[in-house]
Parts: C-alpha cells; structure tokens; sequence
C-alpha cells in the first residue's frame, strides 16, 4: 500500500481536478469505477469532495481474482468507501485464462470483457460511469493501436465520454498526465494499492509504459500533447467517415437491409471498404480486417451469376444473392419440432420475435398456434377464396435469400396435416391475425430483431 503524506492542515483541492468532475453531464446516479489503485481512488475522492452532490455517488470494484494480493485489494476498497460514506458493489468475476490463449495480451483483454460486462450489468437508464484513465494512459493506447496496425478509429484512442449500456462512461482526467495526478495524490495524503502486475513488462502495456514512453518523453517532453493532437485529429477523420459511410448507406441500400451490387460497384475500393466496416459496426460486429480489400470487394461484387461469394467474420458473413450484398449474423439454434406459440408469451426465433396479443379476450384461441421451420411441400393461401400457392415458388418470386428460408417461422393455426399457414415470419401474415380487429380475436406480431 503506498500512502501520500499527511495533507496540510485546510487542504482544498485544486480547480484543476475539480473542474472535469463538476462539469459532468446530468444523470441520475454517478458510478466510479474502483479498482484500488492511485488514479480510482483519487477520482473516488474527487467525486465525494468536488461533485455537486455526494448523495447519487457509488463505486464498483471489480475483483479479477487474478493477482495474489486480490482480496486485499477488495478489503481496501470496501474500507475507503465506508471512510467516505459512498455505497461500494463488489463483484467477483472469474476470467477463463484458457480462452485467453495462455498469453498475457489476451488475459489482459479477457480481464477487460469481464470488467465492462459488469460495468454494462450494473449501469441504469442515466447513469454516469466514471473511469481514472489519464493522459499517460492514452499514450499507451494509441502507441499500442498503432503497432497492432490500427486505423483511424483505433488511433483515435479513447474517447472522453461515450454510451455504455443505458448509461454513459466518462473520463474526466484524460486530459492529465499522471505525475500531475501523483502529485495531488501524495498532498492529499491519499492511500492506494500498487498492482504488482503493473512492474510485469511481459505485458505489451507495460512494455510501453516502463521500457518506450519515458525515452519518448524525454527526448519530445509534450509527448502527451502531441498524441491528444494527432488522436484528435484522427478522430476527426474517423467522424467524417461514419457521415460518408451513412450517406452512401442510404444512396445504395434504397430503403432495403442490403446493399445493391450496382450502386456498390459505383464506389472506389476506399468507400467500399468504409462502407462495409461501417455497417459491421452499426450491426454490432467487429469490423472486417482484411488485407487486399480489392481482391475481397472484386469477389464480391464480380463473381458469375450462377456463385454464391462470401466473406466470412466473426459473428457474422457478407453474402450475396440476386445483385444485393446481405450481412448475415450467424444462424442461432431453432427447434427441431414445431413449439406452441402461448398468448403474451414472446417466442424468440432465430432472427423474430413472434407474441399473440389477445384483441377480443377470448379464453384460448380457437385453434392452436404452432411454429416451425420448413419441412418441404408447404403451400399457402392469401385471400381465403384464393387458390393456394407452393411456397417455394413464393420465396423465389418475393427473392427471400436461401439462408433466411431454412430457418424463417412458420405460423401454423390448427393441428397435424390439417394447420393452416397464417404467417410467414414478418414478410406475411392472414387478415384473420392482424389488422386493427383481427377476425380470429387474436393478433399475431412477428418482429425482426436485426435491422
């Protein structure tokens, strides 16, 4: 444990500190994230002297269990918030150092999912997440992301606030170095716990920090300067980038969830490859890292009719079919046999969302509500005086792409052979089960749930 000095008698902390901490966006609850070391617990600190309100302040710690001094570090905490009257959760997580490879980069970042998973857990719709990260710290990040080959969004390095779950993370001392921190720290005569893997240079992190950044330092002192101009101006690229990638959205998917082979083709390799790392992204995937986006693009958008080209990602595949280019996520799991769909029950399939609302309040349906997948042989009946139609010939003349039909909901009212086909997915569904007043009494939803 490392303890500052005793602060001299009428201690005020400097506007310096206070000011990022004062000037926090409005919220409901402030949560500091509290990891025990001196940059947590001099913001734990500042949001119990400095923020206009100690009542909405909590702290998180999160204890990894990785480091033999864990539970002390835990205990520390838990003391400094009783001490400061400021409610503390603690959660235990346990990190699968297996999946991490064995190496120390990937505990470090298994360590990091583990962290923000709790972060994501915890925060509320208003709240505000506060994280120590400094200065020193965004030197590391972008001199990391820059030998790990990263683009303009990764040399951005980290934001200063950005969304987190319903909440918000801010950063409120990114913009001071740590000595500076230290400093105020010692005058305080604030206490903090040392991480011992903090000294371990087999991280790259602490490779940088130790070995790199003071020779850095010394021979350019405005290191941390120049590096929040050059991320700065990264961020600036990257800003102009996602509101090129959203007007070309809009000029090549024509209001559908794809993008159109032609209007892509009209594009240079530059907005192609900005445009497809943009949509990953806005779906809630990695973007792709590719290393000859030409030949990926040409493949694409070139190959003969009659082949199926793909790229394949983690989480997701680009997918091509009839002149459109589709982002399809990977198939999840659907039942094997037909599930009852219950009233005001939510049924989750695959990429839908199927409920039956009562309209009428009947007791039951009238006739059981059953979902499946295609078997083969189905065929459908729109308007009730009609004549029926084969539902393969359907799915090709509406162009539903292959991948969607294996696993697509059907809605079956009534039993065995004699069911009768009332939706399929959210592209169809009977007058019987929808409208405003349904004749059935009941109203069938079927909801996408990936745009």
């Amino acid at each position: 444990m490392t303890t500052g000095a005793e602060p001299d008698h009428g201690f005020a902390w400097p506007d310096v500190l206070c000011a990022p901490v004062r000037s926090l966006p409005e919220h409901s609850r402030l949560w500091v994230a509290l990891s025990g070391g001196l940059d947590s617990v001099l913001l734990l600190h500042l949001a119990a002297f400095c923020h206009r309100s100690r009542v909405d302040v909590h702290a998180i710690h999160v204890n990894h269990q990785l480091q033999p001094n864990a539970n002390e570090t835990e205990a520390f905490c838990r003391t400094q918030c009783a001490a400061l009257g400021i409610p503390l959760v603690v959660r235990r997580v346990s990190v699968n150092i297996g999946q991490a490879g064995g190496n120390l980069g990937g505990v470090e970042e298994a360590a990091r999912e583990a962290r923000y998973a709790v972060f994501e857990e915890i925060l509320g719709p208003g709240d505000l997440l506060l994280l120590a990260h400094h200065a020193d710290d965004q030197v590391e990040t972008v001199l990391f992301r820059l030998i790990r080959g990263s683009g303009v969004a990764g040399l951005a390095g980290m934001p200063r606030a950005r969304p987190l779950a319903a909440g918000q993370l801010v950063r409120p001392l990114l913009e001071l170095e740590r000595a500076e921190l230290e400093h105020w720290a010692r005058e305080a005569g604030i206490e903090w716990v040392e991480d011992p893997s903090n000294a371990d240079q087999g991280y790259d992190r602490n490779y940088l920090r130790h070995t790199i950044i003071p020779g850095l330092k010394a021979r350019w002192p405005g290191l941390a300067r120049r590096v929040r101009h050059s991320a700065g101006a990264c961020a600036d690229s990257e800003f102009l980038n996602e509101r090129l990638a959203e007007r070309q959205w809009t000029e090549c998917s024509k209001g559908s969830r794809a993008l159109s082979v032609p209007a892509l083709q009209a594009l240079t390799v530059v907005e192609q490859k900005n445009l497809v790392r943009w949509w990953a992204r806005k779906r809630g995937f990695r973007p792709p890292v590719v290393s000859d986006w030409s030949q990926v693009m040409h493949d694409l958008l070139e190959a003969a009719e009659d082949r199926e080209p793909e790229l394949r990602e983690e989480g997701f595949r680009l997918r091509r079919f009839q002149g459109w280019i589709h982002l399809v996520p990977e198939q999840p799991e659907v039942p094997v046999s037909p599930v009852t769909l219950l009233p005001g029950e939510p049924l989750h399939w695959a990429y839908w969302t199927l409920t039956l609302e009562s309209v009428a309040n009947p007791e039951s349906p009238s006739r059981p509500i059953r979902v499946s997948t295609r078997q083969g042989g189905e065929r459908v009946r729109f308007r009730p005086e009609g004549s029926s139609k084969s539902l393969k010939n359907w799915f090709q003349e509406q162009a539903v792409p292959p991948w969607e039909r294996a696993c697509l909901p059907l809605v079956f009212a009534g039993s065995g052979d004699a069911g009768e086909l009332i939706a399929i997915g959210d592209l169809w569904c009977s007058e019987q089960y929808s409208g405003g007043a349904p004749a059935a009494g009941w109203r069938l939803v079927v909801r996408r749930e990936c745009d």
